[in-house]
């Protein structure tokens, strides 16, 4: 028998065999599609991270570097830049930053636990009505900001809360990071078995005590989410503090940013010097709370 034939078991004749078909370029394609990912991923991430290489460099560097070259790094480093920001007069940096960290601690220490009771007081609550109030909730995620500034600003002055960060603190309360809190706390709280809150409540404990010493030790992946997501936003909002506030009367980091820069000329490198520490403590932050972040994601995808 010859290589490409098959003897017959009745007439003893090789059988031709077809020839065998060229494989299909699958790999190739897939080869190159794999190549396109990974170049598209590739520039979106240099889209996200070029802003924040331009401002650990420029942060070291003097404006006649930066005006000559932004993207160069530092040669030689110096760091003039975070020593004339934290020597300005008017201290934007020792000010912003301080009413910046109260206003967050603050406006997340009262968000944390009114989202967690609120989110297990509707688990209790029949469907219906938990979709119904829900519904309200969402309304705090999809409408803009800005189309209800106005009102709040109008309620805050009634309340003579204006121009106080006792306002700011209770705008970011009851705007949409509450309806943030709730939905993400509500997603936990169904994953987790009513038997246990039942096993509560058959040994004593009341809905107070089951949601605090049961239910938020649980909730703690969930909390971190919470706490680190509100802790950015309201660390970058401008417009509530710009306006809640008013720049005659108080400031954060971000209306401080905005306020170092001038009217006919720019100093850059001291606006990168503040810059730079602005973002020291949200990169902070985020570090200690990294693990319990991820572990929130994660728990909530796969719960």
């Amino acid at each position: 028998m010859t290589t490409g034939s098959v003897t017959s078991a009745k007439t003893s004749r090789p059988v031709p065999v077809p020839p065998a078909r060229a494989p299909r370029r699958r790999s190739s394609r897939r080869t190159w599609g794999g190549r396109g990912h990974l170049v598209a991923a590739g520039l979106l991430t240099l889209a996200f991270v070029s802003p924040i290489y331009l401002t650990i460099v420029n942060a070291f560097k003097s404006q006649a570097q930066i005006l000559d070259n932004p993207a160069a790094p530092p040669a030689p480093p110096t760091m003039r830049n975070i020593t004339d920001a934290l020597g300005r007069s008017d201290k934007i940096i020792q000010i912003g930053l301080t009413n910046s960290a109260v206003t967050v601690v603050v406006s997340v220490l009262l968000i944390i636990p009114i989202g967690a009771a609120l989110s297990f007081w509707l688990t209790r609550r029949p469907a219906r009505f938990r979709r119904t109030v829900l519904a309200f909730f969402s309304a705090g995620l999809m409408i803009p900001p800005a189309v209800v500034l106005l009102p709040t600003i109008r309620i805050l002055t009634f309340l003579h809360l204006d121009h106080t960060y006792q306002g700011l603190i209770l705008a970011n309360v009851g705007g949409g990071y509450l309806s943030f809190a709730v939905f993400v706390y509500s997603g936990f709280l169904r994953a987790i078995p009513s038997e246990i809150i039942e096993a509560a409540g058959i040994d004593g404990a009341g809905l107070l005590r089951i949601w605090w010493t049961i239910l938020m030790p649980l909730l703690r992946p969930a909390t971190a989410t919470v706490a680190i997501f509100l802790s950015l936003w309201i660390w970058n909002d401008f417009m509530n503090p710009q306006f809640i506030l008013g720049p005659l009367h108080g400031q954060t980091i971000t209306t401080g940013l905005y306020v170092s820069l001038g009217q006919y000329s720019t100093n850059y490198a001291q606006l990168f010097g503040v810059m730079f520490l602005a973002a020291v403590i949200p990169v902070a932050g985020y570090l200690a709370l990294q693990k319990q972040f991820i572990a929130g994601l994660t728990t909530g995808a796969t719960k």
